[in-house]
């Protein structure tokens, strides 16, 4: 990877960041987001920033093991076990998101709770969600980021009973834009549900042609959100960059 573009994606990286925390994605100084960037070589947001002041320099660049590489911050326990083991175990895992975001981690916190086709934007996630629903504590060493990274057998999004949601995608873009969705398709069901009435399901066969026709764009759509979201950053926190 060149230095130009390294520096473009830990641009990419810090804006994604500060647009979660601008959206209420994160949780205090907690979560992670992750972007491989060698076989060996991740990119991470430390502990101690918060989310709304991260700027590109703040990322952590450590290997495998949680050596810190590049970075003055520490890097936080659970990020390393967590985030690498989905990394080495799932080629498509370039991007790894995971938060505690309100409306799945709702979902979440549910007996068998699932995301329902029951909105056209949860149709993105059709088929494309696995559920781990035992919770297993914190995740303190390698073999509880074995055990995620194996729950999610090869499907992008992994949620997690008690706990939150890990979104994974090919790149920066794709991954923010599969988080947002994602809570937007969780807080429509939430609202429905907390109607008391129950959810009017779309079809299997249905669902399955939508999210084909949908996934034949969403890299593109992705993009094009993602460079609205950094134009504005860098007009209104141009300090994200430094």
């Amino acid at each position: 990877m060149s230095a130009t573009s390294f520096t473009d994606t830990r641009a990419d990286l810090a804006c994604a960041l500060r647009w979660a925390a601008r959206l209420g994605l994160n949780e205090g100084t907690c979560n992670h987001f992750s972007l491989q960037v060698a076989a060996d070589r991740f990119l991470v947001n430390p502990w101690g920033p918060h989310w709304r002041e991260m700027k590109a320099s703040d990322l952590l660049l450590i290997d495998g093991t949680g050596k810190v590489l590049e970075g003055d911050w520490p890097l936080e326990e659970t990020a390393l076990h967590i985030h690498t083991r989905i990394h080495l175990r799932h080629p498509h895992a370039t991007a790894v998101f995971h938060t505690h975001m309100p409306y799945a981690t709702a979902l979440c916190s549910i007996e068998n709770g699932r995301l329902e086709p029951c909105v056209q934007t949860a149709l993105k996630f059709f088929g494309r969600i696995a559920y781990d629903d035992d919770y297993n504590g914190l995740a303190c060493d390698a073999n509880e980021g074995d055990r995620m990274a194996a729950k999610m057998d090869g499907k992008p999004v992994l949620f997690l009973a008690n706990h939150g949601v890990i979104v994974t995608a090919p790149d920066v873009a794709q991954a923010f834009d599969r988080l947002y969705y994602l809570e937007r398709a969780a807080q429509a069901q939430v609202l429905a549900m907390s109607t008391g009435r129950p959810l009017k399901l779309v079809p299997g066969q249905i669902a399955e042609r939508t999210v084909r026709e949908m996934d034949a764009g969403n890299a593109a759509y992705a993009a094009v959100h993602f460079k609205a979201l950094a134009r504005m950053l860098a007009r209104e926190e141009p300090e994200y960059l430094g």
